[in-house]
């Protein structure tokens, strides 16, 4: 990278969706089909829905080699290159190109796209080429897609949704998606099973339930408390074979390590569990019911109910920018 060009690689960096992730950016900053509410980045400042070649792609390819050969010559993983640029990464019309250049690195290649572009073949065409995609679903209902992901005027959600099914129908590789839940937006029991039936239709292999952890790009964003994200767990899991949440833990999530605190801290970071289950896990570790009281009593676990069970979460920590942090 020459003085004054971008920086197109980053890391590698820990990722619980993906192990050990090199991160790659293949367009301008802000550049996206959306602008989310919640955006960690900020607001969109180059909102739009034609693609365009922003990089050259060998550029790209070439300062990944060179990281991923310092990463072996150091003796340090990398699990997969993830295409995650601070936009959407489908506005590069020579996104095949990229990946299909990275191949020879022989590493998997993922890319986390919101999806909006994917009723288009040449879109649908270039993911395919991927490994593993991740495409966000927050909303079914047109007006409150409008109002969390705020997208081009243009788009149409019905589009999406039909380009989703067919790129979900063909999509040879491993497809995520992931539901970022803001606080009396795209909450309600009503909505969540309107997501979960549609992405049920997808069939990912998983869905991921996130919340904000970073400053938003709007102030007035919230997100759910542990009570409402654990309905939502459970409202997915009605639907879906796999459901796990993205709530800020990097942790070894669901690591046996014989720690009866850090076993469950790991695990409550990923899904609720049941009592029974922790009760369970604290059997494993030789630990008595006195470890979660003692949780609880520090505020690292909380207790909600649903559907006549008790279930134990990682507790959300608030921040005095709207977002919340994992402690």
């Amino acid at each position: 990278m020459k003085g004054g060009d971008p920086a197109y690689a980053f890391g590698p960096v820990p990722s619980r969706r993906l192990g050990r992730s090199l991160g790659i950016n293949n367009i301008p900053a802000k550049f996206c089909t959306y602008s989310c509410v919640y955006c960690q980045v900020g607001r969109t400042t180059a909102l739009r829905k034609i693609r365009s070649s922003f990089y050259d792609p060998e550029c790209i390819v070439g300062e990944v080699r060179a990281r991923v050969q310092k990463a072996r010559d150091d003796g340090e993983p990398i699990d997969y290159l993830t295409i995650v640029p601070d936009g959407d990464p489908t506005l590069d019309s020579r996104l095949a190109d990229i990946i299909d250049r990275l191949q020879p690195l022989g590493v998997p290649v993922a890319v986390i796209t919101n999806g909006a572009l994917t009723g288009r073949d040449d879109v649908r065409d270039a993911l395919s080429g991927a490994a593993w995609v991740s495409l966000k679903v927050d909303a079914v209902q047109e007006s409150v897609w409008r109002r969390i992901n705020r997208p081009h005027p243009s788009l149409r959600l019905s589009s999406i949704q039909a380009g989703m099914r067919a790129f979900a129908d063909a999509f040879p590789g491993r497809l995520t998606t992931e539901t970022m839940l803001v606080n009396g937006l795209n909450d309600s029991d009503t909505h969540l099973r309107q997501v979960a039936g549609f992405l049920w239709e997808l069939a990912p292999h998983t869905a991921y339930l996130a919340i904000p952890t970073r400053p938003p790009a709007e102030k007035w964003v919230r997100a759910p408390d542990e009570s409402r994200f654990n309905r939502a767990y459970q409202i997915f899991f009605e639907r879906l074979p796999r459901v796990e949440g993205l709530t800020g833990y990097e942790g070894d999530a669901f690591a046996s390590t014989g720690d009866a605190e850090a076993d469950i801290l790991s695990v409550t970071a990923v899904h609720p569990m049941r009592g029974d289950a922790v009760r369970a896990l604290l059997g494993k570790a030789g630990a008595e019911w006195a470890v979660v009281d003692a949780m609880v009593g520090r505020g690292d676990l909380a207790v909600t109910e649903y559907q006549g069970h008790w279930f134990y979460l990682r507790r959300f920590h608030s921040t005095n920018n709207g977002g919340v942090q994992q402690t």
